[in-house]
């Protein structure tokens, strides 16, 4: 006998149309997010909780479901993000295929078929104009935190560029105002990988499985995510114990390793939602925001009283000097701004497994405001 599988996400309905910022429109779209601790009378206690580009709302454990989440050491009862003092709400990106509408999601013309390459071209200010309008459905008029890592950062960026205001402080968490060109670089090679697989068919995959060319993208993406003195502490030169016999098989432990990430994400993300995500990404830059002016009139309009930057020098993706430009900007332009760089060797990915470097500066940070 089966069980079905706990889920403690909640959806929300957007207006209809949703009109996304490059002209496109979305008609019966919704948002599904989750939610941690409860919300005070003065409903000054929200932190908005941005994701990256993968994940789910499911960053922590809850009564509704017990799974751990990709956040579970930061959030919780007694942890770095306290849902005792806390109410926290974490949201799937618009775009995403984990319960918020995106390519993989049913056309509101059609009883089966999904928009895939049909979806309008998707902007990280689309996530947040979606998140905002989900606060509107919640009556939050404002919250005290905006807390997003990598692509989230971007989108607390973008937030509080439509909202100036909205949110009162800010967490970015190995982020940046914009792209970098090797960032660009990096994932326009992982689309093409995507896009060239003869199984990806245009967009016309008959399932997520058969798109090889996703586990490609992965092996770089992990490559992408750690740094290489992690990865040489980590693996060396150890070989496998049972190398491959085929030609140019498996032979090194990193390689294996790379496979297992390959082999687990082929058919877990819907290709299409990977490629737009992704290129909302390379588009975002937060000058766009600045009226036609500068970089820093675009800044002036966040708002934030205070602020705290987080890095690590071993980032490829968002390298640390994009921290450290952010934490200038927002100081000039009037952010009281608490800037660090962690020691980490583990590259981008520092913040999803070094709890020891980033929960506490995250936890000083949120219990000094």
């Amino acid at each position: 006998m089966s069980t079905l599988q706990a889920d403690a996400r909640q959806y929300a309905a957007l207006p209809s149309p949703f009109t996304l910022r490059r002209g496109g429109k979305l008609y019966g779209a919704r948002l599904a997010y989750e939610t941690w601790g409860h919300l005070n009378a003065q409903a000054n206690n929200v932190i908005l909780l941005y994701t990256g580009m993968s994940p789910g709302a499911h960053a922590a454990s809850s009564a509704a479901d017990p799974c751990p989440g990709w956040w579970e050491d930061m959030l919780g009862a007694g942890k770095p993000i306290d849902t005792q003092r806390w109410f926290v709400v974490c949201v799937n990106s618009l775009g995403s295929c984990k319960g918020s509408t995106g390519p993989a999601s049913i056309m509101p013309t059609s009883e089966s078929q999904p928009y895939r390459m049909d979806f309008p071209d998707l902007c990280v200010e689309d996530i947040a104009a979606a998140n905002l309008a989900l606060l509107a459905h919640l009556g939050i008029a404002q919250i005290e935190v905006a807390i997003g890592c990598s692509m989230g950062g971007m989108g607390v960026l973008a937030h509080a560029a439509l909202a100036p205001g909205c949110a009162k402080h800010a967490v970015l968490v190995s982020s940046a105002a914009y792209a970098e060109p090797f960032a660009i670089g990096i994932r326009s090679l992982q689309r093409q990988m995507v896009l060239a697989d003869p199984n990806f068919n245009s967009g016309k995959y008959a399932s997520p499985t058969e798109v090889g060319g996703m586990g490609l993208a992965r092996k770089l993406g992990v490559i992408s995510y750690r740094s290489a003195d992690e990865w040489r502490v980590r693996f060396s030169r150890q070989r496998v114990r049972n190398p491959s016999q085929q030609a140019f098989g498996t032979e090194f432990e990193v390689e294996r390793y790379l496979q297992g990430h390959a082999d687990r994400w082929t058919g877990s993300f819907d290709p299409c939602s990977y490629i737009y995500l992704s290129r909302a990404m390379d588009w975002f830059d937060l000058a766009e925001h600045g009226d036609g002016q500068s970089i820093e009139t675009a800044y002036a309009k966040l708002k934030f009283q205070r602020a705290l930057v987080l890095g690590v020098a071993s980032d490829i993706l968002f390298p640390l000097v994009q921290q450290q430009e952010l934490a200038r900007a927002l100081s000039r332009a009037g952010t009281k701004v608490e800037f660090h760089a962690m020691p980490s060797l583990q590259g981008h990915d520092a913040f999803l497994v070094d709890m020891e470097s980033f929960g506490p500066a995250i936890a000083h940070f949120l219990n000094s405001l």
